[in-house]
């Protein structure tokens, strides 16, 4: 019985729960914000090398927060609404995209590569994503 309940938990764990509030989308399971507002943008999702994404996400200031980070692998899978495709995201999202959206982290196979995630089809790739390549870039933060 304790197996079907640490399962059951874990699954309950998957589901996000969002809110969306001043260009934010905010996750009360995982506690995270996720950016939401791209008016610094002229309102279209910024598109940036890996490294620019990383220095974009630090400088952002949002909605009064300025402790925004590109958020790494984990993070961003867990915005991924696998029961959608074109994007595979909730509709909760406004500046939703069907692109290829940076995590910060770096693929263990090559320095070269870092993970993303393809919000087209709700897929994570590591191998042949450059960090010269020019995706998509949605920052986080942690709520405390």
């Amino acid at each position: 019985m304790r197996k079907i309940l640490l399962v059951l938990i874990g699954c309950s764990l998957l589901f996000a729960e969002l809110t969306r509030e001043n260009g934010v989308v905010s996750d009360s399971v995982s506690h995270l914000d996720w950016q939401d507002d791209y008016s610094d943008n002229g309102g279209v999702a910024k598109s940036a090398s890996w490294e620019e994404a990383i220095v974009y996400c630090e400088a952002l200031s949002l909605n009064g927060d300025e402790d925004w980070h590109l958020p790494n692998i984990n993070e961003l899978k867990s915005i991924i609404d696998i029961s959608r495709s074109s994007p595979a995201m909730d509709p909760l999202f406004e500046s939703i995209t069907s692109s290829y959206v940076w995590s910060a982290t770096t693929s263990a196979s090559s320095t070269f590569f870092a993970w993303s995630v393809n919000f087209g089809s709700g897929s994570a790739y590591n191998y042949g994503n450059f960090k010269s390549n020019r995706y998509q870039v949605r920052c986080v933060r942690g709520r405390q």
